[in-house]
């Protein structure tokens, strides 16, 4: 939520994170050289089955939602996410806290954390982005339920609509259809994540405060997932 910031400042903000990550998702990868950073086709059929041996490798305390959505997920992928079209430059953990703003103005000067980027399907990336929106704060980052006209924080309706307008990849009437998709699959893959990160305290490996919190974390994720996913059409 930016805090301390005018409404205007953190508008201002959230407009350029935004225009960044289009960017990103534009970059003509052959023409950067980066055409082979990533398999080409089935992004979503790779990752979904990626982060489901993550999670199956890592249990701690099993999580009856994970296991829906393993079954649930490539049964349901939607029209947007089938398009082989669609392939661009994903970072795989754009937020807020990822990024470093210039000191004297609302600007993006620098993405940091690069681990999980690859060639992939850039709704993927967006949406992973808009967790936030649908995460209670203290979860993961979240600030879903605040006053963000209040704050100046863009509603996701409007992040949606003007991330179309800058990539042309989906008319927001599409986007907002196949949207509980994209969300119940970012929020189970980082539910995925996060048990990894429980494995690790349980075998003490990770042992500081923050992964305690962070392997918290897996089990809301995976609730709020299988929420989001029943409520695709």
């Amino acid at each position: 939520t930016l805090p301390g910031m005018t409404p205007e400042a953190r508008r201002a903000h959230y407009a350029d994170i935004l225009r960044v990550l289009a960017t990103l998702h534009r970059v003509d990868t052959a023409a950067v050289g980066l055409a082979d950073y990533g398999k080409p086709g089935n992004y979503f059929e790779r990752q979904i089955a990626r982060w489901s041996k993550q999670y199956q490798a890592s249990i701690t305390d099993p999580i009856p939602e994970m296991d829906a959505l393993m079954d649930w997920l490539p049964r349901h992928l939607p029209e947007t996410a089938r398009d082989e079209r669609l392939v661009s430059v994903v970072h795989g953990d754009y937020r807020l806290d990822n990024l470093m703003f210039a000191p004297d103005a609302p600007r993006v000067v620098a993405v940091l954390d690069w681990e999980l980027s690859t060639l992939g399907h850039p709704l993927a990336d967006f949406s992973y982005h808009c967790l936030a929106w649908h995460v209670a704060p203290g979860v993961f980052r979240g600030m879903a339920g605040l006053d963000l006209a209040a704050l100046g924080i863009p509603s996701e309706d409007d992040y949606i609509a003007q991330y179309c307008e800058y990539t042309g990849f989906a008319t927001p009437e599409a986007l907002r259809r196949d949207w509980p998709f994209y969300l119940a699959y970012n929020a189970f893959r980082l539910a995925a994540i996060l048990q990894g990160i429980a494995k690790r305290v349980e075998l003490g490996i990770a042992s500081s405060a923050q992964a305690r919190q962070s392997a918290a974390g897996a089990r809301p994720l995976a609730e709020l997932a299988w929420q989001l996913a029943q409520q695709t059409r």
